[in-house]
């Protein structure tokens, strides 16, 4: 699946918005297997470490906690994370939504056997 960008015009932000890691998850909800979302931009190791960012302390915080939302999601099978090289130390860091993992249903007999050994 392609990655499709818009051309800016005077409806699309020339930058967009900063996303939070509660966005990160609604998005991964609704995303379709291949969808891709940039959840950052530039050089991710350096902007969430406190002594050597440049980035306001509250945005390093969002970018911390967002990382930490993408690295979780990617945990747990539900995106593939990668990162496009932009410019020298400069990154996009992508999210590639991955088909949701089914769970099996556990039998009755077996939940009812750990309750009992428990």
């Amino acid at each position: 699946m392609e990655m499709i960008v818009m051309p800016v015009t005077e409806f699309t932000p020339a930058k967009a918005r900063p996303l939070t890691d509660i966005e990160f998850c609604a998005w991964i909800g609704q995303a379709m297997p291949g969808d891709r979302l940039e959840y950052h931009r530039g050089f991710l190791g350096i902007d969430t470490t406190a002594v050597i960012s440049t980035l306001p302390e509250p945005e390093r915080r969002r970018l911390g906690a967002l990382a930490s939302a993408a690295h979780r999601a990617f945990e747990a099978a539900l995106v593939h994370l990668v990162q496009v090289r932009v410019g020298p130390d400069r990154f996009a860091y992508l999210a590639i939504a991955r088909t949701k993992p089914r769970h099996a249903p556990i039998p009755f007999s077996q939940l009812i056997a750990t309750e009992e050994a428990a």
